[in-house]
Order: structure tokens, then C-alpha cells, then sequence
């Protein structure tokens, strides 16, 4: 092994080792039996997309569960892919004709679509090489795109099969639609921003002329505000709450429509807020999602005012036609004033819809859309109610629990699906038109018209939109796995990615790794699709992972300047270069500027490399059952430590062998030590087990962590140095050994989080040991059944420890020299104490640097000394010519202190009626003997202070 632990090398020396020698491969045919299949699904990243932290986390999380799962023997599956994101990739490519002074529309849609496709050979596999640097232990052979042949064949069969079954309907309803990009997008691709507004409070005259409130005093018409009064030209009705009295008299009377030729009435409907206001609300139904609903329950005529490029249209006044629709705001306000219907003007923060492709403000619009049908009895039954039972009755387990309300909730109250969009880039809809407008559905167009309920007239024209993005990826879970085909499915290059006869066995999946944020669109989709065509839930599990915000809990924004690239903290990046990536796509001069300010104060040095297992460790350090997670790069520095800690301790073990492979030793193992560090190992692997089961990645991590850092690194190698370096052989070649079997089994622990380094040291350990294996992944999970327990040791050294730490706690605290060897006393104690003290009375004096114990026998007289309790057991210190007698009688004040901190918290606890009547009786048994051990201490050290005066 090298001197110094250096990441990159061996990153890049091992990864392609792993994939070239097939380590990642599933494998369906193995005879039942021979490791249960296991299954993780990638949510796959978009073909546009770069790895972001996120990211990065996420596939920590799923990585650790593959290697794990391999490891005990399963056989296991990633299945990775990319989607072909048709909004994000279309926009890429426009936006590259753009530079050329060109549209979709110069190049037409077939020499579109081979430019797209062009495209992604060409730069859709960044994400995907990314991954690799982070270390995916996933199966590449199988890898897949939403829009390769065999998943394109699954996404016609779904649609067809669910059109003739009567759940998939075209229809005129209102959806988002982005006038910039000129298509239908979903909830998800919408983000609601606060912006600074206004809101405009017009006045609707009454028709038949001036009426009267409740109170019999005149009113001119009714008070309306708004914050986009250009929907006003297509406005329905005007609404009150049924209940609200000062407007009950005035339901069922018209108003005048300003600057319209048109009368509207006045309804009344529960979803107004009386409170808001005027109470008072216009109903634009073919402009505003609530006021569509309410139009709809009352039959209100749904005017649309603009076209699908947000001008107004031919229903507007002919004085407004063509204007933008914020041009025409302006002009609409200007009129109103002039007429005397403009009340006021008031300043107003709204939330405000923006499409996150394009930044555009979003419309609701009325459009044709394809739809599939999740509310209508058949729907719901067919689709909806099979995917809300897969929860409720436990089939489909959220973790944690809570997500499962969010999910249920959403499927209760769930709209019809809009399946489609107005681009060229996707799936087109299998859907084709003949000259009457009649549709035909059908996989291709033969099979649209041999299906024909009704005689084709003239032509078929396909339609033009293609399926929303989540469409195909709702199949993700059985379309990779080669549904619908019967038989092989290949590649572009003839390599066979799926096989559904055989590759079913992987469906259910074990568990989903994903975000809340995509419950609704990606999740419950899936488990709608693959309830309804294979009868089967897509995974047993979904583990829902955190959201990583930066150290300070601010969401990570460009425009913040708190973004951090993964693949910069695996490799380190200098400052200049940092601030230059971190503020190219910054327009705004004074976001650049702030945004470069706060990366020089945060980053003065730039960014040191941590290396992939660094920054692994971190994730899965942070991964609890939080919301979110906040990333901190001094904690992900502290594990690069840990990296270089293990690094020694191996090359320290390896140094202090003899050449070749390691004999095992005859006979138990000589030393307790041996005997305890193999107890603590086995004990670690048990907590380490439960904690993957319940996807506690912290507490799996802080196990591993404490194990390997304080027990193994800081004490076994110090415990085991006097037998290395003594007379007793035996004693000598079993500690070599056991250090070689527990740091060979440790490194098998760890590989699931920090793959790299495990697999370099293991390299050079597996031999010592006579291991044959091509590397540490085909090796099994550590078995802490076959680990030996010794309790008694464990006690033993124990109490060794405690007293070494107290030695040493008062020479650090006395500030007496490391190398300078001083006298030990001891005092009090039992029987138990006196053996101890003379089994380990040898690496006592090693390793604390004292001379050989001394007894002080009761009642004698005792120098002044420091002092260190260890159960009834005084380690006295003498302070002639070593210690302050000041300084001392401070240090003891400073631990009562504490002694008598601890001892309220456990008093507290048991004060506390609620916590003895439910906690499990081993936990207050626990607490009742802490606060024995702490008084017990508490008394010794009370008495050591008065013996100082």
C-alpha cells in the first residue's frame, strides 16, 4: 500500500475494473434458490441532465442497498436508464437552432426529431459517466432509455389498451399551458413564485340599472378585485357565497361586462370567501382552475380570450386583438379609468405560476388534451382504487410511515390525467384522424383501422402531440424488464436488455428510492400502471428520501451563490474557477456580484478534493427520516479524515506481518483484547444489519464510524501493541491475526458506503488471509453469528480502558509531558479491581507511560494526588513535582459538575411518570443503574476533592 491515501487513482482504477469484469450483472437465470432476486429501479435522470447533489445523495442511498443485498447473496438488479425529457431536451435543441437563426418549424418535424436524436448521442450520457465517478454499483448491460424501441412498444400497448377499455378520453379542459414553449405542461414542471403585483378593484355596473344593498342604500353595481384584469373580457358570471347576506337579494341579477358588449349574471357558490375582499369574485372559467370548476357546476359559458401564444384572439373587443396579454393589461386598466369603473389600485404580493423550462408565466388555457380517465366510476375503479388498496392494506410500505397519508390523500381527491403535450420530441400519440374528424386508435396506423368501430373517411392524419414525459415513465417498473415482447429485447447494438419471460422474477422491486416531490407524478403512477397490466405492485417499499439543502438549510439556488457540484467535491476545484462555473449563467450583474462575494467568502481556498468515499460517507452520515438535510463541507472533510484513519490502520496492521499468507492461529484467541474487539465487532454488525432494514443510513454509518475510529484504530491497535511487541509468541501471532480478520471483515462492512478504499486495502489483506476472489464485492456480508462473543473480556477491558482514559485525561488536563513516564496509585476498589489491575498491570505501564501500580491500603495516609473514578476504584495521580494542587481541585470541581448533570438528566427521567409507566423495562432498569454508577462516583469524587482540603 501507498504511503498516503489518494483518492483518484483508485477511483479510477477500480470502476472500470468492476464494470468490465461484469461485477454489477443480475442475473435471471440463476435456478431458484440461489439468491432471491432483488431489485432497486433508478428514477431515471433526464438525458439533459448533469449530477447534481441530490443526485448524488440518492444514488448513495440505492448504491449502499445494492452492494449490501449482493453481498448476502442476492441477486440483484439496478436497473438504470434516462428519460428523454421531450420539454427540456426539445428546448435544448431549439434553443442550439436559435443560434442559427432558426426554428423546429424551418427544419420541419421528422429532420427535428433526427437532430434530437442526434443530440443525444452525442451529450446524453454525461449524467450517466457522472455516475460512474460516484461509484453505482448498476447493471449498464441493462441499461435503458424511455424512448428506445422496446420501451416506446410498451408505451403504444398501454396507451391503446387503456383507450379501449374506455380510460383514456380526448376532451376540451383546462390545463397549464406555457405560451413560450407552446404546450400543456403538468403541476410538477410549475413553480409557484411570490411576486411584487397588483391588485386592480374594477366596478360592474348593474345592468337594469343602480340597485341596493342589504341595507336599502344605492349601489352602482358590484366591487370586484383582481390581479389579472385582462381575463376580465372573458369573464362568465360574477360569484357570492350562498350564505353571505349583504348579496343574498342579488343573485340571479345581471351586470354589464365593462368594455364588452355583454351581460353576466350573478351566481352564488360555496368556494367564495365572504371574508375576502368585497366577497365578491368573477368567474372566468376558461382562464382560472377554480373558477373552471365553479363554471361547470353552474353551466356558465367558457370564454377563451387568447391564443396559445398569450395574445388576445378574436373574442376580445377588436380593439385589444393581437396585443400580448401584458400590453393589453395596460390598455384594459387605461379604459377602465377612463370610464370611472377603476376603483383603485393596491400594491400586492401573489404567488404566481412559472414554467420551470421556460420562466414563462403559466395560463390556464382550454385546450384539446388527451386525458386519462382517474375519477369516473370506471376509472376509479379500474386505475385509482387498486392503486390507494396497494397501500392501505400494506403492500406498498412507505418510509417513513408518514409519506403514505400524503400519497393516499392525493388519490382521494386525484384529477384526470392529461397525457398530453404539443411537442415534436416524445412519444407521438398512437391516435390518427380521418376527414370527418373521427379518431381511430391503434399501435400503428394497420392496426388503428382494423380496429375501426366506424368506415374510415379519406385520409388518416396522425395527431401531432406526443405523450407527457411521466407517460413512459410510468412503466418504468415492467417496461424495462421487457414487457410487452415475448421474447429477447435488444439494444441499438444487438445487446439483449431485457427478457420478460425471465426477467419478471425481479418485479416487485424491493424498495424505491426517491423524493417527495415526485409521490404524485412519478409514484403513484407507477403503481397505477403496474397494478393494472401485470396485476403486481412495482416495489414492496418506497424510501423517501431527504431534500439536500447547504449548511446554513437554504435551499441550494444558482442565484444564491450555495450550490455545490458533487463531481467539484470529489476532485477539489480552485477559486477562480469555481466563482467562473458558479456565475456563468448569472445575467443579472448584481445577482453575479453578490453570488461571486459570498463563494469568495465561503471558499477563499477554492474547494479541496475529498474523494467519492469522502462524500458517500457524508450522505449517508445525513440520511435520517428528515425532510431535509443540510451539507456541510467541513463535515464531508472530517470523513476524508476517517478515509486516511483507515488507510493507516491498515498499513500499520500490514506492516506487522510477516511476508506471505497468515497461518491461522490454533486455539481461541489468546488475548482478551482479541476476544473483545471481536465481541465489539459482532455487536456492530448486528446494529448495522437492523439499521438497513429500517433505511437508518445515519445510525448505520455512526456505528461503523465509532467502531472503526475509536474502538479499532484508537484502542485495539494500542491494546495490541504490547503483545507485538512482547515475549509471549502465542500470544503475539493470534493478535496479528485477529487484527487481519477484523480489519479484512470492517472493510466488507464499509464497501457498501466507501467502495474505493475498501476495495484497495481489501486487495492487499485478502491474501495475507489465503481469501480468493477477484474483489471484495463477490465476497459475503460480514456473518455476525459466526463472530465469538466474550463478555466477561468485554468487561475486562473495559475497565483497562476506563483507567488508561483517566490517566490520560489527567495528563492532558495537568499538561504532564506525553513521554514522561510518572507514578500510578490506586486506591478503594474490590477484589475484582486488584485482579484486573494485576493482569493488565504490564500494558498499563506500556501504554500510559506510568511506572508499575502501587496499592494504597486502607486507612493509610495518601499524598496529594489527581485523580480518576472508575466505578469504586480511585487512579490517583501523585502531584508532588507533576501537578498544581490549584489546578487539580479545579479539574475535580469541573467533573463533579458533570457527574452531577448527568445524574439530574437520569433523575428527571424517572421523576417523570409518563416515561417509567412506557418505556420498555429494560430502558428503565438502564437509567436506575446509571444514576447508582454516577452517585457512586459522584461520592468518590466529593471525597477525593476533601482529601486535596
Amino acid at each position: 500500500m501507498e504511503k498516503s491515501f489518494e483518492p483518484r487513482p483508485i477511483e479510477s482504477k477500480w470502476y472500470s475494473r468492476w464494470e468490465a469484469g461484469g461485477q454489477f450483472k443480475a442475473d435471471a437465470s440463476r435456478p431458484a434458490g440461489h439468491g432471491q432476486p432483488y431489485c432497486i429501479l433508478l428514477p431515471p435522470p433526464n438525458v439533459t441532465g448533469t449530477l447534481h447533489m441530490g443526485h448524488a445523495f440518492q444514488q448513495t442511498v440505492m448504491d449502499m442497498l445494492i452492494r449490501y443485498q449482493r453481498m448476502r447473496g442476492m441477486n440483484t438488479l439496478w436497473q438504470v436508464g434516462t428519460d428523454h425529457a421531450g420539454i427540456a431536451t426539445q428546448k435544448i435543441v431549439e434553443n442550439q437552432l436559435a443560434l442559427e437563426h432558426k426554428t423546429r418549424h424551418d427544419l420541419g418535424r421528422e429532420p427535428f426529431v433526427e437532430r434530437v436524436w442526434q443530440w443525444k448521442e452525442e451529450s446524453g450520457s454525461t449524467i450517466t459517466n457522472q455516475m460512474r465517478r460516484l461509484g453505482v454499483a448498476a447493471d449498464w448491460s441493462r441499461e435503458r432509455f424511455t424512448m428506445d424501441e422496446g420501451l416506446s412498444a410498451a408505451v403504444r400497448k398501454v396507451f391503446v389498451e387503456w383507450y379501449r377499455a374506455g380510460l383514456i378520453y380526448r376532451g376540451n379542459r383546462l390545463v397549464n399551458w406555457d405560451p413560450v414553449l407552446g404546450t400543456a405542461v403538468s403541476d410538477l414542471e410549475v413553480n409557484m413564485e411570490e411576486r411584487d403585483g397588483h391588485m386592480w378593484h374594477i366596478l360592474y355596473p348593474f345592468s337594469d340599472g343602480p340597485g341596493h344593498d342589504a341595507d336599502g342604500h344605492p349601489l352602482r353595481g358590484m366591487h370586484i378585485a383582481t390581479t389579472r384584469p385582462e381575463t376580465m373580457l372573458a369573464d362568465g358570471a360574477l360569484a357570492v357565497h350562498p350564505d353571505d347576506e349583504r348579496y343574498k337579494h342579488l343573485v340571479g341579477k345581471y351586470v354589464d361586462l365593462p368594455l364588452c358588449d355583454r351581460r353576466i349574471p350573478i351566481i352564488a357558490d360555496d368556494f367564495v370567501d365572504p371574508a375576502f375582499g368585497s366577497g365578491c369574485v368573477k368567474i372566468t372559467g376558461a382562464h382560472d382552475f377554480n373558477d373552471y370548476a365553479c363554471a361547470k357546476r353552474h353551466g356558465i359559458e367558457m370564454i377563451t380570450i387568447m391564443t396559445l401564444d398569450a395574445k388576445m384572439n378574436d373574442n376580445a373587443p377588436v380593439k385589444y386583438r393581437g396585443l400580448d396579454r401584458y400590453a393589453a393589461r395596460k390598455v384594459i386598466v387605461a379604459d377602465l379609468e377612463a370610464l370611472g369603473l377603476l376603483e383603485k389600485i393596491v400594491s400586492h404580493k401573489h404567488q404566481v405560476p412559472v414554467g420551470d423550462r421556460s420562466g414563462a408565466v403559466i395560463e390556464p388555457m382550454l385546450t384539446d388534451q388527451w386525458f386519462v380517465d382517474l375519477t369516473s366510476e370506471k376509472g376509479r375503479q379500474a386505475i385509482t382504487e387498486p392503486a390507494l388498496d396497494a397501500v392501505r392494506s400494506g403492500e406498498i410500505r412507505f418510509v417513513p410511515e408518514n409519506w403514505s397519508t400524503t400519497y393516499t390523500q392525493w388519490l382521494e381527491n386525484i384529477q384526470d390525467w392529461c397525457i398530453s403535450r404539443q411537442l415534436w420530441w416524445g412519444h407521438r400519440i398512437p391516435a390518427w384522424y380521418d376527414e370527418a374528424g373521427n379518431i381511430f386508435v391503434g399501435e400503428d396506423e394497420a392496426d388503428a383501422r382494423a380496429n375501426a368501430a366506424s368506415t374510415v373517411v379519406g385520409a388518416l392524419k396522425q395527431d401531432e402531440d406526443v405523450l407527457d414525459t411521466w407517460f413512459s415513465s410510468a412503466l418504468w417498473p415492467f417496461s424495462t424488464l421487457g414487457w410487452p415482447a415475448q421474447g429477447p429485447v435488444k439494444n441499438e447494438r444487438g445487446d439483449v436488455v431485457a427478457n420478460w419471460q425471465t426477467d419478471q422474477i425481479f418485479l416487485p422491486s424491493a424498495v424505491l428510492v426517491t423524493g417527495f416531490d415526485i409521490i404524485f407524478f412519478w409514484v403513484a403512477r407507477m403503481v397505477m400502471a403496474t397494478k393494472y397490466f401485470t396485476g403486481q405492485v412495482p416495489f414492496r417499499e418506497v424510501y423517501i428520501n431527504a431534500i439536500v439543502r447547504d449548511a446554513e438549510g437554504q435551499k441550494m439556488s444558482k442565484s444564491k451563490g450555495n450550490t455545490l457540484d458533487p463531481l467539484d467535491l470529489i476532485d477539489g476545484i480552485e477559486l477562480e474557477l469555481l466563482v467562473e462555473k458558479s456565475t456563468r449563467s448569472l445575467l443579472i450583474p448584481q445577482v453575479r456580484e453578490k453570488v461571486e462575494k459570498r463563494i469568495r467568502k465561503d471558499y477563499p481556498s477554492g474547494i479541496p478534493a475529498i474523494g467519492t468515499d469522502a462524500l458517500r460517507f457524508t450522505f449517508a452520515a445525513l440520511a435520517s427520516y428528515s425532510r431535509t438535510i443540510n451539507f456541510d463541507i467541513k463535515r464531508a472533510e472530517g470523513y476524508k479524515a476517517f478515509c486516511n484513519k483507515l488507510w493507516n490502520a491498515a498499513r500499520f496492521v500490514l506492516m506487522n506481518l510477516p511476508e506471505g499468507e497468515l497461518p491461522a492461529p490454533a486455539g481461541a484467541p489468546a488475548t482478551e483484547a482479541e476476544r473483545w474487539i471481536l465481541t465489539r465487532l459482532k455487536q456492530t454488525l448486528g446494529e448495522v444489519e437492523q439499521h438497513f432494514v429500517t433505511y437508518r443510513f445515519d445510525l448505520l454509518a455512526q456505528a461503523l464510524y465509532e467502531f472503526v475510529w475509536n474502538e479499532y484504530c484508537d484502542w485495539f491497535l494500542e491494546l495490541s501493541k504490547p503483545a507485538l511487541n512482547g515475549d509471549d509468541a502465542i500470544a503475539a501471532t493470534s493478535t496479528r491475526h485477529t487484527l487481519l480478520v477484523v480489519l479484512e471483515t470492517v472493510l466488507r462492512a464499509l464497501h457498501p458506503i466507501v467502495p474505493f478504499i475498501t476495495e484497495e486495502i481489501w486487495q492487499s489483506v485478502a491474501p495475507k488471509l489465503g481469501i480468493k476472489a477477484d474483489g471484495i464485492l463477490q465476497r459475503p456480508w460480514p456473518d455476525a453469528g459466526e463472530i465469538p462473543a466474550d463478555e466477561a473480556a468485554t468487561a475486562e477491558v473495559e475497565w483497562f480502558k476506563n483507567v488508561l482514559s483517566g490517566i490520560r485525561r489527567i495528563r492532558a488536563e495537568m499538561n504532564i509531558a506525553p513521554g514522561k513516564t510518572i507514578p500510578l496509585l490506586l486506591a478503594d476498589g474490590d477484589a475484582s479491581d486488584r485482579a484486573r489491575a494485576a493482569k493488565f498491570a504490564a500494558q498499563i505501564s506500556f501504554l500510559a507511560r506510568v511506572e508499575a501500580p502501587q496499592w494504597i491500603d486502607s486507612g493509610s495516609d495518601e499524598p496529594a494526588a489527581a485523580a480518576a473514578v472508575v466505578g469504586s476504584l480511585r487512579v490517583l495521580i501523585p502531584l508532588a513535582g507533576l501537578i498544581d494542587l490549584g489546578a487539580e481541585k479545579t479539574r475535580l470541581a469541573k467533573e463533579i459538575g458533570k457527574i452531577e448533570g448527568e445524574l439530574k438528566k437520569c433523575e428527571n427521567k424517572l421523576s417523570n411518570a409518563n416515561f417509567v409507566a412506557n418505556a420498555p423495562a429494560e430502558v428503565v432498569a438502564q437509567e436506575r443503574q446509571r444514576i447508582a454508577d454516577w452517585s457512586a462516583q459522584l461520592a468518590t469524587m466529593r471525597e477525593q476533592l476533601q482529601k486535596l482540603g
